[in-house]
C-alpha cells in the first residue's frame, strides 16, 4: 500500500498537490496544478497496474480552506473505467462535519462513502488505552499508570484521545523528572497544571 499522510491543514491546493507527490517519492515536476495532477495520475496508474492501494490521509481536515476542500474533491475524481485511484482519508474533530455539512461542500460530501465519529471513551476503556500505548511503545513493565492518576487523566480529558495522549506525555515526563516509573496522581496533577497554562 502506497500511502500519503498531509498532517499540515494550513496549506494551499497547490502545496497539497506537491506534498502528496513527495509523500509519494516523486520529484514535483512543473510549477501549477495541471502539471501536478497530471503526475499524479502517472503515478497512480502505474500503482494500480502493479495492484497496489493508494491511499491519502488529510488530518485535522475540518482547517482545510474551501479552495482545498474543493481540490480534495478533484482528486477524488481520479479514476479509470474500472475503478478510483486512491482512497482519500479525511481525519478530525467534530468540527469536520459541521464542515462538510455547509451547502458549499455537497459536492465533497456526496463522494464520501464511509463515516466513521470516534466517541469519547469510557473510564474502563481509557486504562485499556493508556496500557495499550504504553505496550506499543514498548514501555513494558517499566512505566505504569496507578489508578488514582487514570481516574483524573479520565474526568479531565472526558476521554478524548487526544487529550489523553497530551496529559499522559506531560505526566510521563513529571515522573520521569522525579526519577519515578509509576505515575501517580501528583504527576498527572502537574501535567494538568501544565495542560491549563497552554489553554
Amino acid at each position: 500500500m502506497e500511502t500519503s499522510l498531509v498532517l499540515n491543514p494550513c496549506v494551499t491546493g497547490d502545496q497539497l498537490l506537491r506534498a502528496i507527490l513527495k509523500d509519494f517519492g516523486l520529484t514535483v515536476r512543473g510549477n501549477d496544478r495541471l502539471d501536478y495532477i497530471e503526475q499524479l495520475n502517472e503515478s497512480l496508474l502505474m500503482q494500480a497496474e502493479r495492484g497496489h492501494n493508494v491511499v491519502i490521509v488529510i488530518d485535522e481536515s475540518q482547517d482545510l480552506d474551501a479552495d482545498v476542500m474543493e481540490q480534495v474533491r478533484l482528486l477524488s475524481n481520479l479514476e479509470t473505467d474500472e475503478q478510483k485511484l486512491m482512497q482519500i482519508v479525511l481525519a478530525g474533530q467534530p468540527e469536520l462535519r459541521e464542515r462538510l455539512a455547509q451547502h458549499d461542500l455537497r459536492q465533497l460530501r456526496q463522494r464520501i462513502l464511509i463515516r466513521c465519529h470516534l466517541s469519547p471513551l469510557q473510564e474502563d476503556e481509557v486504562t485499556d488505552y493508556v496500557a495499550y500505548r504504553l505496550h506499543i511503545a514498548g514501555a513494558g513493565e517499566d512505566v505504569w499508570f496507578d489508578a488514582d492518576a487514570l481516574r483524573i487523566i479520565y474526568q479531565f480529558s472526558n476521554g478524548i484521545p487526544r487529550l489523553i495522549n497530551a496529559i499522559c506525555d506531560l505526566s510521563m515526563l513529571a515522573g520521569y523528572a522525579s526519577q519515578m516509573r509509576t505515575i501517580c496522581p501528583d504527576h498527572a496533577e502537574r501535567a494538568l497544571q501544565q495542560l491549563e497554562c497552554k489553554v
